[in-house]
């Protein structure tokens, strides 16, 4: 088949893009709604754009009612976050903090995610997560008529648990994808798993 993207709606483009860019990773972002209380939501419209300076890029929509998310928000207000890498046993909890809350309830309560202390920042991450990226906001750009948020956030810090890393040839940190079993996302309802690992040498 061939989509002529001018015949559909908005609501159809989505639908088509969610089945077909797959699989995509997932940002699950933690913010700080007023003190010691977080909001924690899933974006899957998420990359890394730039190493210097090192910087992420996750895209945020509108609530259903057309008011901006909680994410966006905070973001706005605090200027921090927390990204954090999902892995495959956490799917339910990712797809339950997508609920839409009024805004200062925590999705951390509804999905009784425990958080620690994430040292050297101000927010905490969520403990059983094995990657979290500490960030600042770097800058926001809006695009199209809804419109959607594009938040670039600077990584200040990463955590990796010490369980899914080693050293490489170079001594250089690798991170073993079999070990963190990242979460992605597919269409619908669907999530993915990592699956089988290929391993090809990039040519000098």
């Amino acid at each position: 088949m061939i989509a002529n993207l001018e015949n559909l709606s908005a609501n159809n483009i989505y639908h088509l893009m969610t089945q077909s860019i797959i699989p995509r990773p997932i940002a699950w972002v933690l913010t700080e709604s007023s003190e010691e209380n977080y909001n924690l939501a899933p974006f899957s419209y998420f990359t890394a754009v730039s190493s210097a300076p090192p910087i992420l890029m996750f895209s945020v929509g509108k609530k259903p009612t057309g008011e901006i998310k909680d994410t966006a928000k905070n973001v706005m207000t605090n200027k921090k976050m927390v990204i954090h890498i999902a892995h495959e046993q956490q799917s339910k909890a990712v797809t339950d903090s997508a609920a839409t809350l009024p805004h200062g309830e925590s999705e951390l309560i509804s999905t009784e995610l425990e958080t620690v202390e994430f040292e050297g920042f101000s927010l905490p991450r969520l403990k059983d997560c094995h990657i979290a990226f500490a960030c600042t906001l770097y800058e926001t750009k809006e695009l199209g008529d809804v419109p959607q948020m594009l938040i670039f956030a600077e990584i200040q810090q990463i955590y990796i648990n010490d369980e899914v890393i080693e050293l490489d040839d170079k001594d250089r940190v690798k991170v073993l994808a079999d070990k963190v079993k990242p979460l992605s996302r597919l269409g619908g309802a669907e999530y993915g798993s990592l699956g089988n690992i290929i391993r090809n040498i990039r040519p000098e």
